[in-house]
């Protein structure tokens, strides 16, 4: 039989997971940097993204997310920031729909480790919503009372899984045939993922 603190270690696990599978501007930066850039910027940008999961689940566990809804002006600010980075990142997505990537068979134009990392690691701290979701994970699997070792393990899995699945999309998306196809029809991805950047960086500015 299980103990209590694993079935909840189990079940956050699958909880994170789920929510790093689904579809949203992490995912859209991941596999962009991965067919436009190279592996190794996706991987990147995914240890960013993970990076970023580790600091929100951190805070949760120490109570952010009351701070956050106890200050909405605190709130409301964090979420202009990642909206308007967010759009950012649109922006420079459609402007550069139309300028063709010398690609020499192996990659991309490459971003540079330290600039692709550090563009997941701002995409994730952006969304100030990650961590409000961690602690509603975190409240409904955890017992009031949790062991001192579980505010550092917990925040690693959370790393762990994010990476995990980001450097599984980098992997698979920068292979040959993904980065063929998405060098043929190259402006109309771009405009896509531009445009539902900057519908994301909106929809989380204007957000509740």
């Amino acid at each position: 039989m299980l103990s209590e603190t694993a079935l909840s270690i189990i079940s956050i696990t699958g909880a994170i997971a789920l929510g790093a599978m689904s579809p949203g501007q992490s995912f859209i930066l991941v596999a962009r940097t991965a067919v436009a850039s190279s592996r190794g910027d996706g991987m990147a940008v995914a240890l960013g993204m993970g990076v970023g999961c580790f600091v929100f689940a951190l805070l949760a566990l120490l109570g952010l997310q009351s701070l956050l809804l106890a200050l909405p002006w605190l709130y409301g600010t964090l979420k202009l920031l990642g909206g308007a980075y967010l759009i950012y990142l649109a922006f420079n997505m459609l402007r550069g729909a139309n300028r063709p990537l010398n690609v020499d068979g192996v990659g991309g134009q490459p971003l540079g480790w330290r600039k692709a990392f550090t563009t997941g690691l701002l995409t994730q701290l952006g969304n100030p919503n990650t961590a409000i979701v961690f602690a509603s994970v975190f409240a409904a699997l955890l017992s009031h009372a949790i062991a001192p070792w579980m505010y550092v393990a917990l925040p690693l899995i959370a790393l762990a899984v994010d990476v995990a699945w980001y450097a599984f999309v980098a992997f698979v998306l920068s292979s040959p045939r993904p980065r063929q196809i998405y060098l043929r029809f190259k402006a109309w991805f771009d405009r896509l993922s531009g445009g539902v950047l900057a519908l994301l960086g909106i929809k989380l500015m204007l957000s509740r």
